[in-house]
């Protein structure tokens, strides 16, 4: 899994560690299934504190992509949820979206308006 994290950049250091590890679900390059980083040890190679990923995961989990069970650690389970034309259009409501100055929380909440 190959992540990076710009600290001089203005988005926080856990949403783009959860854009990366979402990319990679989405676009195949991380299977179904395949395990995740321990915290600590993500943590340690990307210069974060635990707690930062600790909360990417969880945001990975909120979004249905990863699921974890405990001491066996964080799992894929996404890849199957979308194909290249959902994933584009997805990709241009984030620009359309961050263009207009919402930030993650509220792209999530809008599009859980949406679908109910």
């Amino acid at each position: 899994m190959d992540l990076s994290v710009d600290p001089s950049s203005a988005v926080p250091p856990f949403q783009q560690v959860r854009d990366q590890i979402a990319a990679q679900i989405l676009d195949g390059r991380l299977a179904d299934q395949a395990k995740l980083p321990a915290i600590r040890q993500l943590a340690t190679d990307l210069g974060l504190a635990a707690n930062t990923v600790a909360k990417t995961y969880a945001a990975l989990e909120d979004d249905g992509l990863v699921v974890t069970a405990g001491r066996n650690g964080t799992r894929v389970v996404g890849q199957a949820m979308a194909d290249a034309e959902v994933t584009a259009a997805a990709d241009a409501y984030i620009a359309a979206a961050r263009a207009k100055g919402l930030d993650a929380a509220a792209l999530v909440t809008l599009v859980r308006l949406r679908a109910t």
